[in-house]
């Protein structure tokens, strides 16, 4: 069993920068970024492969966030630009036991509670 934790979140004007970071207890492979705003399903918002050689981004994120990660830190980042309103959301982060699926939320087994953002005009 591998435990998720997420930190980084809080409050940003527009247009500003936030990086979220996701600690993981253990060996992952595929982490995936997610977000549920207001009103709405869960959305895809990045996945980076194990070997970092392989990154996949939801349209609306593209050129303005990176995934990242450091395997010796179990760790997985989310450097986030440009920040909009829109953006606004409970971010988490989950992982598979092996790459999987960028996109597949069934291929994520371990999920994290979540850190907020939110982004003011």
């Amino acid at each position: 069993q591998v435990q998720l934790a997420e930190s980084g979140g809080g409050l940003v004007q527009a247009g500003n920068s936030l990086r979220l970071s996701c600690a993981a207890s253990g060996r992952t492979y595929t982490v995936g970024w997610f977000r549920r705003r207001p009103g709405t399903e869960r959305e895809f918002v990045a996945a980076i492969t194990r070997s970092g050689g392989g990154t996949y981004y939801g349209d609306s994120m593209k050129g303005r966030f990176t995934i990242s990660r450091d395997n010796a830190k179990n760790e997985v980042y989310l450097q986030m630009n440009s920040l909009k309103p829109e953006d606004t959301a409970v971010y988490y982060c989950a992982a598979q036991r092996a790459d999987y699926s960028y996109t597949d939320l069934s291929a994520y087994i371990y999920w994290g509670r979540g850190t907020q953002v939110t982004v003011s005009s």
